[in-house]
């Protein structure tokens, strides 16, 4: 006779049965229309998922930011488990893709593991660079499975342009440190633009509806091809004062590498300085277009419940730009005039997957002297924007923007007059730049010496 089950048990399996209901109520109402085949997706992914002494060493070194803090993983686990075929640990930022990003990030550690999805707001990247890997680099000459995760391990990021930026720039620390291989960046696009995603065969946005779309996303992160992204490395010398609400982008530093000798400064320079620099991949602009972004910014902090999606966050992008009387300029006016924004890109992509280099003919490119443009070609396409409507039929693609040059490196010097601040943005991430009339605020923008590496998800 079977035994009957306990009144413990029927409560466990009850409520066990309910959460189960309720995680796939949630899953449901958030845009994914099945939780039919589960299993079945989860199997399939199984292999993305490090041994379990592994995980829980990285995260207790993590946590502990500690790359000793995970040795009894290793003194009691041994190394009898198999690598891990294809390696992958995942970070996203909840708060992008609207209401769908915190569901996301559940499925992720329901597909991969838990502890190898991380929240980018709980756990930084240069935490998992420094002590994550930290932990794998300690034990790969005696562990095998630790040597082989740390040689294969591929990051995954969930979020915007300024999410894959911020990992792609701690990871460009293990460059500097001479700690190969570094491992290669994918995208599960959930920005507003997505330009980065959209360069690398991405997309535009993450079809939240398909229920295969993860799985397919994972497929890809861990067999694309490799490919290398040119980064840009920016540094601000401005006399005195500071940067207020400077971007995540944008860091204060006591070493100016701003170059006194060779090149000629117009204006003056005071004795005592302050410098700030950062790295953008995608674009550096100063002008409308800098400070449409930043009373964007600003609008979406103050009354986060206007920006729920990419669709809302365009809406006011456009609402905003036709408010600060940039349409008031003639239409047609005249090309000598100066520009009012200029843009240094580095991406085929901008505002959403506009080109507004243009795709350009031989004869014009021998003619200007310019060559066709690439993300790893060492050079930024430089370009002007001369008012409103003439960006708006440049976004729409009926025409190119004024080209005015490509270069290896930049110099911008800049001085106030009736202006006593210039807007500038990097990668979608906007600040105040306060400009003197006596003396001048140099911004400097060279290559970075070694490529970002990135999966091509097509």
């Amino acid at each position: 006779m079977a035994k009957p089950s306990s009144e413990g048990d029927s409560s466990t399996a009850s409520r066990t049965g309910s959460r189960s209901t309720m995680r796939e109520s949630s899953l449901k109402g958030c845009g994914f229309s099945s939780f039919t085949g589960f299993r079945a997706e989860k199997e399939d992914v199984l292999r993305l998922a490090m041994p379990l002494y592994l995980r829980l060493a990285m995260l207790d070194c993590i946590k502990k930011k500690d790359v000793d803090a995970g040795d009894q993983h290793f003194q009691t686990s041994g190394s009898e488990d198999d690598p891990c075929e294809n390696p992958v640990v995942v970070f996203i930022n909840p708060k992008s893709g609207g209401r769908n990003g915190s569901v996301l990030q559940d499925r992720l550690q329901h597909m991969v593991s838990q502890e190898q999805v991380f929240d980018i707001h709980n756990v930084k990247p240069d935490e998992f660079v420094r002590y994550g890997l930290g932990c794998l680099e300690k034990w790969a000459e005696i562990d095998n499975c630790a040597k082989e995760t740390r040689k294969n391990i591929r990051v995954v990021v969930a979020g915007g342009d300024g999410t894959v930026g911020w990992v792609l720039g701690c990871l460009g620390v293990l460059h500097e440190k001479d700690q190969f291989p570094v491992p290669p960046v994918a995208i599960i696009p959930l920005g507003t633009g997505n330009d980065l995603a959209r360069s690398f065969g991405w997309g535009g946005s993450f079809p939240f509806a398909r229920r295969s779309a993860i799985t397919r996303a994972l497929q890809r992160a861990t067999n694309g091809r490799i490919c290398h992204l040119d980064s840009w490395h920016v540094v601000v010398q401005m006399p005195g004062g500071e940067v207020v609400d400077p971007p995540h982008s944008l860091k204060t530093t006591e070493v100016c590498d701003v170059d006194q000798v060779n090149l000629k400064i117009e204006g003056c320079v005071p004795d005592k300085v302050n410098c700030y620099e950062g790295v953008f991949y995608n674009y550096f602009s100063i002008g409308m277009d800098a400070q449409v972004a930043y009373g964007f910014h600003h609008l979406r902090n103050e009354k986060p419940y206007l920006a729920q999606g990419p669709i809302s966050n365009k809406i006011i992008y456009s609402g905003y730009s036709c408010s600060q009387g940039w349409f008031l300029t003639p239409c047609m006016s005249d090309p000598s005039l100066s520009v009012r924004a200029i843009v240094a890109l580095n991406l085929h992509s901008y505002g959403s997957g506009r080109n507004p280099w243009g795709n350009l003919k031989p004869d014009y490119l021998q003619k200007r002297g310019f060559v066709e443009a690439h993300v790893d070609d060492g050079i930024l396409e430089i370009f002007g924007l001369k008012q409103g409507w003439h960006a708006s039929f440049v976004m729409v693609e009926l025409i190119s923007a004024k080209h005015i040059a490509q270069a290896s490196s930049i110099r911008l010097e800049l001085r106030g007059g009736d202006w006593r601040d210039a807007f500038l943005q990097m990668d979608g991430e906007p600040w105040k730049q306060p400009m003197s009339k006596e003396y001048s605020t140099i911004v400097e923008i060279k290559r970075v010496p070694f490529p970002s590496v990135m999966v091509n998800g097509e």
